[in-house]
């Protein structure tokens, strides 16, 4: 395969993802991906691919994420440099692959930083559809809100960008904002 399609990346990630919160969790990061491909300049449905592709072994191996992904993507045609991006994610925590492109480092800040859009735009009537992003950072800035992801992760991203935290979650919002329905983001019917 010359080049990961976002197509292809659903195809291969439906073998191993079943879970609804995995597939839903998958689709945040794709969108936001998108955005970030946007910003970069980069190849956005690759980056969208790979977003959706990032946690192909997790419901399988939690406990070992990121350790049964290489073989099982490389026999499926997915490029080197795409496998080296999801790998890169769990850089620190689960593998010592370092972010190095704009595409790597993207991948390792919104993988956390969209739990974070998701539980915030869960909150709103409308859901992200209006979510602004000073609403979105008083957020941010409630450590007790979304506890469970890990702001300093998405923090280090941020300055391996080169950005801020405000910058790259407009970013993210936009992105995210822009498949609120397939998301299941566009607001609590009255």
């Amino acid at each position: 395969m010359e080049r990961l399609t976002l197509e292809k990346a659903k195809e291969i990630n439906a073998r191993a993802v079943h879970e609804d919160h995995l597939l839903l969790h998958a689709a945040n990061v794709s969108a936001a991906m998108g955005a970030m491909a946007e910003h970069f300049g980069g190849d956005r449905e690759r980056w969208e691919a790979v977003g959706w592709l990032h946690d192909y072994d997790y419901e399988e191996y939690p406990e070992e994420h990121l350790a049964h992904t290489e073989e099982p993507l490389r026999k499926a045609g997915v490029p080197e440099e795409d496998i080296r991006a999801i790998l890169s994610h769990g850089w620190g925590i689960c593998t010592d692959v370092e972010p190095l492109t704009d595409m790597e480092k993207s991948l390792f800040t919104v993988d956390e930083l969209t739990g974070i859009v998701q539980a915030a735009a869960r909150m709103r009537p409308q859901g992200i559809t209006d979510l602004e992003l000073k609403s979105f950072m008083k957020k941010w800035k409630d450590k007790k809100f979304a506890a469970k992801c890990d702001r300093e992760l998405i923090l280090k991203g941020c300055a391996l960008l080169g950005m801020d935290i405000a910058e790259v979650s407009a970013i993210v919002i936009e992105g995210m904002k822009a498949h609120a329905a397939e998301l299941r983001l566009d607001g609590n019917p009255v």
